[in-house]
């Protein structure tokens, strides 16, 4: 089974992912189930009619929250003359609902056995590609009305409780209706799956959220309603943007996510199906991609991270004083710490990326009372930029785990094991220090002196970051140049050699503001020729590096998320038309993949395929991919808060035609931006730098 046969629904902190039938088969390598919080409520739902497994005529995708199956008896070749029909209707919000219809198509009666098996084994998410054996014990109890499936490891437990509106015969392994229906009539029930995660003392952590499917449906409809009307209008020529646009309002809407014990708080999950968790990096970008759109998302963002930044020295989780976290789960394996994600530190970008969203939030929405309300927060984690990040003592921030067993060994954006590598294909060794990192902390020390002269009294520390930043793009320059190619490296080895790969990650420099003007040219050269650029976008790795695969993770795939960050350093620089083709790109491919871009796709040359090639295992929906026709639609209008009004420097290639967008949100209350597509390069090659 492939990812392209599952259906999924979603509600942030949960959801289901089955065949096109509806049935959950639990495999090791497919993740079908119910999941909740990191755990598998169900891996085991199959319906059968007679003792037939039915068969698909057709699956309506109405909601992320709702699908509807359409199914048949017996074997394909029988549809013509199928004299039963059923629909499976279901829906997720804080439960998981099914509403069973079966249709009589005869001119008589008939009796039917309609079964429904079901089991769990409240499996990890970390376990489903690499099964382990469970610690602890599992039951089963038949109760009134109700089957009720669990497991309890200690203070662990988690519980599975299956009803249904009409009687039926319940027994460990499910439960069976025998119905008659009459001619041209039809039967209904509604299945209801509630979970129960149980905290240490036996109170239900989600008690008071389980609802009626119907109060669930309306519910999570107008939530909809209200996420959607609350967002800018947008109008515009382009009918791929505009699908774009609103398929990525819909996605970001289905991964808000609760952490667990945050009522009433949702921030980005990462991707189905692999991270519906708690992520630094992820949150942040999305966050940020997402502020002229959905400001409240940086909001909680910054709050829950800067509620579990780090504290102590602990190798297991690679956890230091004013860490930005980088993971955090919530199943079996993490409350035993059989991995160390409760919470795991691993990222040495999530922290400065925290301060600069820290920022730019307070750019676009005046809230100067969350900046004074995280300065303790804030403050810590500059510290952990110059003290713990910066490894070698030399002024840059580099990584090493801690965790030697399961931590990550690379701990930037492009964190597979392959990740950062020199241009012959050789993997330098640790400690690394890539240089988006060193951008991104020489951008937050300039957007901290900002805030500490701003809202935290204290000039000197102002003063001091702005020199630090200074002296951190001389030494920059300096020692991350790579002379014969004219870019900037990868990263650093412990010997200060640069790691002379050309890769996408130099783009990131672009929008951190480090590149000097003279050199930003040739930067802007590289990242739209043809090694970097594949005509769907800018690839992770240069073709011809050692390591470049088009098919690799982070060796020469396409980022959607990586390619909104370079448009907008681009357009920084005053690189209009460059980003202006990146932003096409992206829309482009985007057409391919019913408006929805995925985590990341082939980096193949687009005359070769036509069309891009999804990456086999791409998250899907993915937060910051669906961040990205938002960042991009920031980029094209020129967009920028400047005290208490919205500047908008719209820069659109021909093309592209009309867009207006209609009451942008921000501290000036709501403002629309109109443009049109013009030709040739609206902007001079002037660098575009943020008020300090």
């Amino acid at each position: 089974m492939t990812t392209d046969d599952l259906v999924s629904i979603i509600d942030g902190s949960s959801f289901v992912v089955s065949d096109r039938r509806g049935d959950i088969d639990a495999t090791p390598s497919v993740p079908t189930g119910m999941f909740l919080y990191d755990t598998r409520f169900l891996s085991k739902w199959h319906l059968t009619v007679n003792g037939e497994r039915l068969n698909s005529l057709s699956v309506d995708d109405v909601q992320y929250f709702e699908t509807r199956f359409f199914l048949v008896p017996g074997e394909p070749t029988h549809y013509v003359d199928a004299k039963v029909s059923i629909i499976r209707q279901r829906t997720i919000g804080g439960s998981f609902s099914e509403h069973l219809t079966v249709l009589n198509h005869k001119n008589e009666p008939i009796e039917l056995t309609i079964r429904m098996e079901a089991a769990s084994d409240f499996a990890d998410l970390f376990e489903i590609k690499d099964i382990q054996h469970k610690k602890g014990q599992s039951y089963v109890r038949v109760e009134n009305g109700l089957l009720r499936l669990g497991y309890q490891r200690e203070s662990f437990r988690r519980e599975t409780l299956i009803s249904a509106s009409e009687p039926a015969q319940f027994d460990e392994d499910g439960l069976t209706f025998r119905v008659r229906i009459e001619p041209h009539g039809s039967w209904e029930t509604d299945l209801r799956v509630d979970t129960r995660v149980e905290a240490v003392g036996g109170r239900d952590i989600r008690e008071g959220i389980h609802q009626s499917p119907a109060w669930i449906k309306t519910s999570m409809q107008e939530k909809l309603e209200d996420w959607l009307a609350n967002a800018p209008t947008l109008n515009c020529d382009s009918e791929a943007l505009a699908t774009c646009y609103r398929r990525s309002l819909v996605d970001l809407a289905a991964l808000r996510y609760q952490p667990l014990g945050a009522t009433g708080q949702t921030m980005p999950a990462a991707g189905l199906p692999w991270f519906m968790a708690l992520f630094g990096r992820d949150s942040i970008i999305t966050s940020f991609q997402a502020l002229p759109f959905i400001p409240e998302l940086a909001h909680t963002t910054l709050r829950v991270l800067a509620l579990l930044i780090g504290t102590r020295l602990d190798d297991f989780r690679d956890e230091e004083p004013g860490k930005i976290l980088h993971e955090m789960r919530n199943g079996e394996s993490a409350a035993f710490e059989e991995q160390p994600h409760s919470p795991y530190y691993g990222s040495a970008d999530s922290t400065p990326l925290f301060l600069i969203l820290l920022d730019e939030y307070e750019r676009w929405t005046g809230d100067g009372g969350l900046v004074r309300e995280l300065e303790t927060d804030a403050r810590a984690a500059l510290h952990w930029i110059d003290e713990y990040g910066d490894i070698l003592g030399n002024g840059y921030i580099w990584y090493e785990r801690r965790n030697t067993r399961n931590g990550l060994e690379n701990q930037c954006w492009k964190d597979s094991w392959d990740g950062v590598s020199y241009r012959d294909g050789r993997l330098p060794p640790f400690p690394r220090a890539t240089c988006e990192l060193q951008g991104y902390a020489y951008a937050a020390k300039l957007r901290c002196a900002r805030l500490a002269r701003r809202f935290w009294n204290d000039p000197a520390l102002a003063q001091r970051l702005e020199r630090e930043a200074a002296e951190l793009k001389e030494r920059f320059h300096r020692d991350f140049w790579v002379a014969d190619g004219e870019y900037y490296a990868l990263a650093l080895d412990i010997e200060g050699r640069p790691v002379d790969a050309l890769s996408s990650n130099m783009g990131h420099l672009l929008w951190s503001g480090i590149v000097d003007q003279d050199r930003a040219g040739k930067i802007a050269e590289h990242l739209i020729g043809p090694r970097l650029f594949s005509g769907w976008g800018v690839r992770t790795l240069a073709e011809g590096e050692g390591r470049f695969n088009p098919v690799g993770y982070h060796v020469g795939t396409v980022w959607p998320f990586d390619n909104s960050i370079i448009a907008a350093g681009l357009r920084r620089y005053g690189f209009a038309e460059e980003a202006g083709l990146i932003a096409e790109s992206m829309i482009d491919a985007a057409q391919f993949f019913h408006g929805r871009l995925p985590e990341a796709f082939a980096g193949y040359d687009r005359a070769l395929t036509k069309y891009p090639v999804q990456y086999p295992t791409a998250c899907s929906p993915q937060a910051w991919s669906a961040g990205t026709p938002l960042a991009l639609l920031w980029t094209l209008l020129g967009l920028q808060p400047c005290g208490e009004h919205l500047v908008v420097i719209p820069a659109l290639p021909e093309q592209m035609g009309r867009i207006e967008l209609l009451n942008i949100p921000g501290r000036w209350g709501h403002a629309d931006a109109f443009a049109r597509g013009q030709a040739g390069k609206p902007d001079t090659h002037r660098h575009q730098s943020y008020p300090v």
